[in-house]
C-alpha cells in the first residue's frame, strides 16, 4: 500500500516532469539583427551537416517535416513583432516579411504571401491521409508548413501560409521598434 508521503512525492515529480515537457514545447524563433548574406545557389548539405547547424527543433522542422505545437513561444513572439522580414533557418534566404503578416488566430505564424516568392516553393502533400499544399524554402528545401486557399480570411490573397515559427529566423527593420520579448539574438 502507498503512502500519504509516497503519493505526495509521486504526484510533485510528475507535476515537474510535466512543467520541463512543457518548457520543451516552448520553441522559440530566433532573432537576428543582422541578417548576414542570403545565399546566391542551392544549399545543399548532408544530414549530418544539417545536424551540425541547426538546433533539434529547426531540424525536426526543416529536415523532417516536423509541426511545432499550437500556440507555443514561436507563435506568441510572431504575435509581438514589428516591421521586419522572416529568413529560413536553415540558409538565411529572405521568405516573409511583416508587410504580408496576419494573425488568422491558428496557433502558427500566418502569412497571405511570400516576401520574396522565388524562394519559396509548394509542393502537393498527402501524407496523414489528407491532401494539402507544402511549403518549402526553395533554396535548401526545408519543410516550413503549408498554405491553405479559401477559409475566407480579408486578406488580398485568401491564401494563409501556416508556418512553423521555429523554422524562421526574424530579422526587425532597422528602423523599427523592438518589439517586447523577441527571443533570442
Amino acid at each position: 500500500m502507498i503512502t500519504i508521503r509516497a503519493a505526495s512525492t509521486l504526484i510533485f515529480s510528475l507535476a515537474l516532469m510535466a512543467c520541463s515537457a512543457e518548457d520543451k514545447q516552448k520553441q522559440l524563433m530566433e532573432v537576428h539583427k543582422d541578417p548576414g548574406a542570403e545565399p546566391d545557389a542551392a544549399v545543399v548539405k548532408t544530414d549530418e551537416e544539417w545536424k551540425k547547424i541547426l538546433t533539434p527543433e529547426q531540424y525536426a522542422i526543416l529536415r523532417k517535416s516536423a509541426t511545432e505545437p499550437a500556440h507555443g513561444g514561436a507563435y506568441k513572439q510572431f504575435k509581438e513583432q514589428g516591421e521586419g522580414t522572416y529568413h529560413c533557418a536553415g540558409c538565411n534566404a529572405v521568405l516573409f516579411s511583416s508587410k504580408e503578416k496576419f494573425d488568422s488566430g491558428c496557433g502558427w505564424p500566418s502569412f497571405y504571401d511570400p516576401a520574396k516568392a522565388k524562394n519559396v516553393k509548394i509542393e502537393k502533400d498527402v501524407t496523414l491521409g489528407m491532401v494539402r499544399t507544402e511549403v518549402l524554402c526553395a533554396v535548401c528545401g526545408g519543410h516550413l508548413g503549408h498554405v491553405f486557399e479559401g477559409e475566407g480570411f480579408d486578406t488580398p490573397t485568401d491564401q494563409r501560409y501556416c508556418i512553423n515559427g521555429g523554422g524562421l529566423v526574424f530579422v526587425p527593420a532597422k528602423d523599427a521598434e523592438p518589439a517586447k520579448d523577441a527571443g533570442k539574438e
